[in-house]
């Protein structure tokens, strides 16, 4: 069973930067997608951002069009941990971030393509 833990969350000003940390536990597969959702409150989950590994092609990213150019996804596939840098933070960036795998390299941005989930990790970004 893959577990995952978030760390890295806190409070910052607009216009600030966080790195947020997920921690990935359990048996290692030759291909498998890691990312982020958040939950802002009155909103639906959504996606943020993932990144794909496998032993054949190596990393790929995607990024949702409301944080490209803004945060940055990247892997450590010895240590399995997946690491979201968060610049330019906006108010509406505000949300608790969720850290989510899967096993394959496949893309989706639907929360039903993912099987495993961390508790979340609060991220307050004041104006």
């Amino acid at each position: 069973q893959v577990q995952l833990v978030e760390s890295g969350g806190g409070l910052v000003q607009a216009g600030g930067s966080l790195r947020l940390f997920c921690a990935a536990s359990g048996p290692t597969f030759s291909s498998y997608t890691m990312g982020w959702f958040r939950h802002a409150p009155g909103k639906e989950r959504e996606f943020v951002s993932a990144i794909s590994w496998s032993s054949w092609s190596g990393d790929r990213t995607y990024y949702a069009d409301s944080v490209k150019g803004r945060f940055t996804i990247s892997m450590d596939n010895a240590k399995k941990t997946v690491v979201l840098q968060m610049n330019s933070l906006k108010p509406e960036d505000t949300a608790v971030y969720y850290c989510t795998a899967r096993i394959g390299t496949g893309l989706t941005t639907s929360i039903t393509g993912y099987n495993y989930w961390g508790q979340g990790t609060q991220v307050t970004v004041s104006s």
